[in-house]
């Protein structure tokens, strides 16, 4: 019982330094799609009320994900399992929605 009282605290802790140390980190992961879906201008407004509301202050690029990708996919993450790995700069923290 101690250990998952533990393993729960630091998960939280965990959570907590997200949001409060958010801002030195990505958000919304900004890839052609986005542009080609929707104008110049409006992407720019998504772009600036995103980094404005996210823990991590700014958008994310592909390269950034793409290392999450490589790392879980490489002999580096052999010991990860039963691990839920956000990439969408803290958003799931904030639980703040964006509209244009």
């Amino acid at each position: 019982m101690t250990y998952s009282l533990s393993k729960a605290a630091l998960d939280q802790f965990t959570k907590s330094l997200a949001l409060d140390l958010g801002p030195k980190n990505p958000a919304l992961v900004v890839t052609n799609i986005i542009y080609q879906t929707a104008s110049k201008d409006k992407v720019e407004e998504l772009i600036e009320k995103t980094s404005a509301v996210y823990p991590l202050q700014k958008v994310g690029k592909p390269e950034e994900v793409a290392k999450a990708i490589a790392f879980l996919a490489g002999s580096e993450s052999s010991f990860t399992t039963g691990v839920l790995l956000q990439l969408d700069g803290g958003a799931h923290l904030s639980a703040k929605i964006i509209a244009l």
